[in-house]
């Protein structure tokens, strides 16, 4: 949306909606600006999600070294039973057959891998709504 629009949606000023959001990227609140891609409509059409269980010491550089592959998504450390969720974005199957045993179970200090594959999206959000 334009300032012009939401300036207009708001009842103020362009120059002070400018301002206002200029002043939330300072103050850290919003990161940053960007454009969501359908992951289908430019050949990525297996989405996948992995749980990875890695032994302690190993996290960090497991983690480090996932998140270097274009076909990670998205990598988190996270409370329960698993230490790292994962998305992933592949053109099919066979890389993502490709992916599971020449990357991921190749590294170092995993010790369980659970996925699940996606069959259809009923929401998807990025960012927080306010």
């Amino acid at each position: 949306m334009s300032y012009v629009d939401l300036a207009k949606e708001l009842g103020l000023s362009r120059v002070a909606v400018r301002e206002r959001i200029n002043q939330l990227m300072k103050a850290g609140v919003i990161e940053k600006f960007s454009v969501v891609i359908n992951s289908e409509k430019v050949g990525k059409k297996v989405s996948a999600f992995f749980e990875v269980d890695c032994e302690p010491s190993a996290l960090v550089s497991v983690a480090e070294k996932l998140v270097e592959n274009p076909a990670v998504a998205s990598c988190y450390q996270m409370t329960g039973p698993s230490t790292l969720h994962m998305h992933v974005l592949v053109e099919d199957f066979e890389k993502l057959e490709k992916f599971i045993n020449e990357e991921l179970y190749a590294l170092k200090g995993i010790t369980r891998v659970e996925s699940h594959i996606l069959l259809r999206r009923f929401k998807s959000r990025t960012g927080l709504k306010l």
